[in-house]
């Protein structure tokens, strides 16, 4: 398979059509092998517009357009330092490190860090570290962040991200199930937290990151 034929039409049919425009997103997805961070048994599926499982249950490879999407409204900027929560195989750090200045790839599981790690230092990604630990305390030692990349879905955002962001620091991440589930946003200023819509997307959720569902007479 053409590997690199392939990264170039899924740039111009998944990512552009979806109104990502940043020249800087656009040329970190096509230098990135997608490929590399799939599992061998789905490497011929590497470019398709789906998210793609892992071996690992209930996690996945985000499907192209949303993560950029997500990336461009995140604005890395060259100096930002990034936490990326869930990176799973490496895939979201690797074009992170791309536009900003250093990546910390959160995962929980270790075969998935172990796998993104591999990845990463194939690739030649030197400004990437992975670090193991629950997704849903974040990474204090590396704090604050420009940046928090949540990479799947949650019910609500727990507050100690916010105060793992730098002021005037950016989280962005999908919030809700199905198809009512909204891209967000969050910005810190002051100390203060607001959030704004983003667009509409459903995303496989992150674990651990559910609320409980209590009983309703």
């Amino acid at each position: 398979m053409d590997f690199a034929a392939a990264r170039v039409k899924m740039v111009d049919n998944q990512i552009r059509t979806t109104d990502v425009t940043s020249h800087e997103l656009l040329r970190a997805f096509l230098t990135v092998a997608r490929e590399r961070f799939v599992p061998d048994a789905r490497k011929s599926l590497a470019y398709i517009d789906e998210d793609l499982p892992l071996g690992v249950a209930g996690r996945y490879l985000m499907e192209p357009s949303p993560l950029a999407k997500l990336l461009q409204m995140a604005a890395i900027l060259p100096d930002d330092t990034v936490l990326d929560v869930g990176c799973g195989t490496g895939y979201g750090a690797a074009v992170m490190a791309q536009v900003g200045s250093h990546v910390v790839a959160l995962e929980e599981d270790e075969a998935l860090a172990e796998a993104a790690r591999s990845a990463l230092q194939e690739i030649g990604v030197a400004n990437a570290e992975v670090v193991t630990g629950p997704l849903t305390t974040g990474h204090a030692a590396g704090a604050p962040y420009d940046v928090i990349v949540l990479e799947g879905a949650v019910d609500e955002v727990p507050d100690v991200f916010f105060e793992q962001l730098r002021d005037r620091g950016r989280l962005v991440t999908v919030v809700g199930s199905g198809l009512s589930a909204m891209a967000k946003l969050y910005t810190k200023e002051d100390g203060i937290v607001s959030d704004r819509f983003g667009f509409n997307c459903s995303l496989k959720p992150l674990p651990g990151f559910r609320r409980e569902r209590g009983f309703v007479f």
